[in-house]
């Protein structure tokens, strides 16, 4: 019953996240100053939520803190690459690109977390590969350098989500959440100090309603909770089957892209081929994980 609650919460958690994907077409701003606002209203939300629920701030060394500010860096360059993509194609194209992340998490858990290596990991990540190509496999040539920003988009996803596995074994997820929003807005202000996609222009801070009606939106649901959510997430499901799961953004930012931004062209025979085959993954690796599964194999093991 646990393990159902904590997978329909990162359900509701992908939903979200498909929406993100929608606001980096539908915010009119560009990829760094749309995450530098997000990360700002997280980091302040995150703050309200944990000084109303009385959850200390303090982290348990120097060392850790300096630790969840480079994740940080990592998480603030998984949003601009990804929503820089987004800017250069579509919201369909850019979300797909973000499925690799299970191909990387395969190889970079072993590593950071020294666990054996899963050859089945693998296998259900090339799996995905094989859907995604079905999804979007017409990328023309303007799509090349989004596919670029997309797929660089998806290591960084991958390398702070098996970070954060690995963090809140020792640490609350409200405060590596906190700092590394912080962190990440310290380097996208950084960014636009330097003046890139424009710096701090006036325009910066003329904002329409609806813009700060979904910046609102993105920061304190799509972000503070979703982020803080899936740590705790990642804690009891393993940050393999939370990354497999997420391939699932794809199918919901897509049906989503055709109903409010009119992405139909996304909707063919192979985007059906592909999703049932990214679907039929997440399903196997949930039932080879579960306890029935396990039990079910010992008993054949048995005999």
């Amino acid at each position: 019953m646990e393990k159902f609650k904590y997978n329909l919460l990162l359900h509701l958690i992908i939903l979200m996240w498909g929406m993100t994907g929608i606001l980096g077409k539908v915010i009119e701003l560009t990829a760094v100053p749309l995450v530098w606002y997000r990360v700002f209203i997280a980091a302040v939300a995150l703050m309200v939520f944990m000084w109303v629920l009385k959850r200390p701030f303090k982290t348990n060394s120097s060392k850790d803190l300096i630790h969840f500010c480079l994740v940080g860096v990592l998480v603030g360059l998984h949003w601009v690459t990804f929503y820089h993509s987004i800017h250069l194609s579509t919201a369909s194209l850019g979300i797909l690109c973000l499925s690799t992340t299970t191909i990387h998490v395969a190889w970079l858990e072993p590593i950071i977390m020294k666990r054996p290596f899963s050859w089945l990991e693998m296998v259900f990540s090339l799996t995905v590969i094989m859907g995604i190509y079905f999804v979007a496999q017409d990328f023309d040539h303007n799509e090349r350098i989004a596919l670029f920003y997309g797929l660089a988009s998806a290591l960084f996803a991958a390398s702070f989500a098996v970070f954060n596995a690995k963090f809140v074994t020792h640490t609350k997820p409200s405060v590596i959440t906190l700092y590394e929003m912080i962190a990440a807005f310290i380097f996208t202000s950084i960014l636009l100090a330097f003046n890139v996609q424009g710096g701090f222009r006036v325009e910066l801070f003329a904002l329409s309603t609806e813009d700060v009606l979904w910046l609102l939106f993105l920061g304190v649901l799509c972000t503070s909770f979703a982020f803080l959510a899936t740590i705790e997430v990642v804690k009891h499901l393993g940050a393999f089957s939370v990354s497999l799961s997420i391939n699932l953004e794809p199918v919901y930012t897509i049906v989503l892209a055709a109903l409010i931004l009119k992405e139909h062209k996304h909707l063919n025979t192979d985007f059906y081929i592909g999703a049932t085959v990214i679907v039929l993954v997440v399903l196997l690796n949930g039932f080879i994980k579960s306890k029935y599964f396990k039990q079910l194999y010992s008993r054949f093991r048995l005999k």
